[in-house]
Protein backbone atom coordinates (compact mmCIF):
# COMPACT_ATOMS: atom_id res chain seq x y z
CA UNK A 1 0.00 0.00 0.00
CA UNK A 2 2.84 2.39 0.81
CA UNK A 3 4.18 1.75 -2.67
CA UNK A 4 0.88 2.84 -4.23
CA UNK A 5 0.82 6.04 -2.17
CA UNK A 6 4.42 6.78 -3.08
CA UNK A 7 3.63 6.27 -6.78
CA UNK A 8 0.56 8.50 -6.48
CA UNK A 9 2.56 11.16 -4.64
CA UNK A 10 5.29 11.12 -7.30
CA UNK A 11 2.66 11.34 -10.02
CA UNK A 12 1.06 14.32 -8.28
CA UNK A 13 4.46 16.05 -7.94
CA UNK A 14 5.21 15.42 -11.63
CA UNK A 15 1.80 16.75 -12.65
CA UNK A 16 2.28 19.87 -10.51
CA UNK A 17 5.69 20.46 -12.10
CA UNK A 18 4.12 20.28 -15.56
CA UNK A 19 1.44 22.77 -14.59
CA UNK A 20 4.01 25.14 -13.04
CA UNK A 21 6.18 25.12 -16.17
CA UNK A 22 5.47 27.90 -18.63
CA UNK A 23 3.96 26.71 -21.86
CA UNK A 24 6.46 26.35 -24.67
CA UNK A 25 6.43 29.26 -27.07
CA UNK A 26 5.20 28.43 -30.50
CA UNK A 27 7.39 29.08 -33.49
CA UNK A 28 6.47 31.86 -35.87
CA UNK A 29 7.61 32.29 -39.46
CA UNK A 30 7.34 36.06 -39.14
CA UNK A 31 9.28 36.18 -35.86
CA UNK A 32 12.00 33.87 -37.19
CA UNK A 33 12.51 36.01 -40.30
CA UNK A 34 12.51 39.14 -38.16
CA UNK A 35 15.35 37.72 -36.03
CA UNK A 36 17.24 36.64 -39.14
CA UNK A 37 16.98 40.03 -40.88
CA UNK A 38 18.08 41.82 -37.71
CA UNK A 39 21.05 39.45 -37.35
CA UNK A 40 21.98 40.03 -41.00
CA UNK A 41 22.01 43.77 -40.44
CA UNK A 42 24.24 43.43 -37.40
CA UNK A 43 26.68 41.14 -39.19
CA UNK A 44 26.83 43.21 -42.39
CA UNK A 45 27.27 46.53 -40.59
CA UNK A 46 30.15 45.04 -38.59
CA UNK A 47 31.95 43.75 -41.67
CA UNK A 48 31.34 47.00 -43.56
CA UNK A 49 32.85 48.96 -40.70
CA UNK A 50 35.89 46.65 -40.58
CA UNK A 51 37.39 48.03 -43.81
CA UNK A 52 39.20 51.37 -43.50
CA UNK A 53 37.65 54.12 -45.61
CA UNK A 54 40.89 54.39 -47.58
CA UNK A 55 40.24 50.83 -48.85
CA UNK A 56 36.57 51.23 -49.78
CA UNK A 57 37.55 51.45 -53.45
CA UNK A 58 39.53 48.17 -53.23
CA UNK A 59 38.73 45.41 -55.70
CA UNK A 60 40.83 42.31 -56.29
CA UNK A 61 40.31 42.43 -60.06
CA UNK A 62 39.02 45.20 -62.34
CA UNK A 63 35.84 43.23 -63.13
CA UNK A 64 34.69 43.08 -59.50
CA UNK A 65 32.72 45.56 -57.47
CA UNK A 66 34.72 47.63 -55.02
CA UNK A 67 34.17 47.05 -51.31
CA UNK A 68 31.94 50.14 -51.13
CA UNK A 69 30.03 49.02 -54.23
CA UNK A 70 29.37 45.65 -52.54
CA UNK A 71 27.73 47.50 -49.66
CA UNK A 72 25.62 49.60 -52.02
CA UNK A 73 24.65 46.47 -53.96
CA UNK A 74 23.23 44.99 -50.75
CA UNK A 75 21.23 48.19 -50.13
CA UNK A 76 19.88 48.20 -53.68
CA UNK A 77 18.86 44.53 -53.74
CA UNK A 78 17.37 44.64 -50.23
CA UNK A 79 15.09 47.54 -51.16
CA UNK A 80 14.12 45.94 -54.48
CA UNK A 81 13.19 42.63 -52.81
CA UNK A 82 11.36 44.18 -49.86
CA UNK A 83 9.27 46.39 -52.17
CA UNK A 84 7.76 43.21 -53.65
CA UNK A 85 6.23 42.31 -50.28
CA UNK A 86 3.49 44.91 -50.66
CA UNK A 87 3.74 46.71 -47.33
CA UNK A 88 2.56 50.05 -45.98
CA UNK A 89 6.04 51.12 -44.88
CA UNK A 90 7.56 53.34 -47.56
CA UNK A 91 10.95 52.44 -49.00
CA UNK A 92 13.81 54.60 -47.76
CA UNK A 93 15.33 57.20 -50.05
CA UNK A 94 18.75 55.73 -50.68
CA UNK A 95 21.45 57.65 -52.48
CA UNK A 96 22.67 54.92 -54.82
CA UNK A 97 25.66 57.09 -55.74
CA UNK A 98 26.94 57.17 -52.14
CA UNK A 99 30.69 56.59 -51.99
CA UNK A 100 31.91 57.45 -48.49
CA UNK A 101 32.13 54.77 -45.84
CA UNK A 102 29.55 56.50 -43.64
CA UNK A 103 27.09 57.06 -46.48
CA UNK A 104 27.31 53.52 -47.86
CA UNK A 105 26.91 51.94 -44.42
CA UNK A 106 23.93 54.22 -43.73
CA UNK A 107 22.32 53.22 -47.03
CA UNK A 108 22.76 49.52 -46.26
CA UNK A 109 21.58 49.98 -42.68
CA UNK A 110 18.49 51.87 -43.88
CA UNK A 111 17.71 49.04 -46.30
CA UNK A 112 17.77 46.52 -43.45
CA UNK A 113 15.65 48.82 -41.25
CA UNK A 114 13.13 48.92 -44.10
CA UNK A 115 13.13 45.12 -44.26
CA UNK A 116 12.62 44.87 -40.49
CA UNK A 117 9.68 47.31 -40.62
CA UNK A 118 8.04 45.42 -43.48
CA UNK A 119 8.53 42.01 -41.86
CA UNK A 120 6.94 43.42 -38.68
CA UNK A 121 3.82 44.20 -40.76
CA UNK A 122 3.51 40.56 -41.77
CA UNK A 123 1.83 37.59 -40.13
CA UNK A 124 2.61 33.93 -40.65
CA UNK A 125 -0.34 33.83 -43.04
CA UNK A 126 0.83 36.78 -45.16
CA UNK A 127 4.41 35.42 -45.18
CA UNK A 128 3.22 32.35 -47.07
CA UNK A 129 0.98 34.37 -49.40
CA UNK A 130 1.89 34.58 -53.08
CA UNK A 131 3.32 37.79 -54.54
CA UNK A 132 4.90 38.70 -57.84
CA UNK A 133 8.63 38.57 -57.27
CA UNK A 134 11.33 40.03 -59.47
CA UNK A 135 11.18 38.82 -63.09
CA UNK A 136 13.80 36.11 -62.58
CA UNK A 137 11.87 34.65 -59.63
CA UNK A 138 8.28 35.02 -60.79
CA UNK A 139 5.40 34.27 -58.42
CA UNK A 140 6.81 33.54 -54.96
CA UNK A 141 5.86 33.69 -51.32
CA UNK A 142 6.90 36.61 -49.14
CA UNK A 143 8.90 34.10 -47.10
CA UNK A 144 10.88 33.19 -50.21
CA UNK A 145 11.68 36.86 -50.84
CA UNK A 146 13.06 37.27 -47.31
CA UNK A 147 14.95 33.99 -47.60
CA UNK A 148 16.44 35.21 -50.88
CA UNK A 149 17.43 38.51 -49.24
CA UNK A 150 19.23 36.62 -46.47
CA UNK A 151 20.93 34.27 -48.94
CA UNK A 152 22.00 37.18 -51.12
CA UNK A 153 23.50 39.10 -48.22
CA UNK A 154 25.32 35.96 -47.09
CA UNK A 155 26.82 35.65 -50.56
CA UNK A 156 28.04 39.24 -50.53
CA UNK A 157 29.29 38.81 -46.96
CA UNK A 158 31.50 35.94 -48.17
CA UNK A 159 32.94 38.17 -50.87
CA UNK A 160 33.57 40.95 -48.36
CA UNK A 161 35.47 38.49 -46.13
CA UNK A 162 37.86 37.85 -49.02
CA UNK A 163 38.31 41.59 -49.62
CA UNK A 164 39.23 42.07 -45.95
CA UNK A 165 41.63 39.12 -45.96
CA UNK A 166 43.34 40.39 -49.12
CA UNK A 167 43.97 43.62 -47.22
CA UNK A 168 45.45 41.83 -44.20
CA UNK A 169 42.35 42.33 -42.05
CA UNK A 170 40.46 39.75 -40.00
CA UNK A 171 36.65 39.78 -40.44
CA UNK A 172 34.79 40.62 -37.21
CA UNK A 173 33.15 37.17 -37.02
CA UNK A 174 36.59 35.52 -37.18
CA UNK A 175 38.27 37.69 -34.55
CA UNK A 176 39.19 36.04 -31.28
CA UNK A 177 39.71 37.91 -28.00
Amino acid sequence: MARVFRTLALSAIAAAALVARPAAQTASIQADFLKDVQAQKDMLVKIAEAMPESKFSFKATPAERSYGEQIMHIAQVNVMLVKTLGAKTPAPAINMKAMSKADTIKAMSDSFDYAVAVVKEQTDQTMVGTIQGPPWMGPSTRARMIEFLIGHTQDIYGQMVVYLRLNGLVPPASQRP
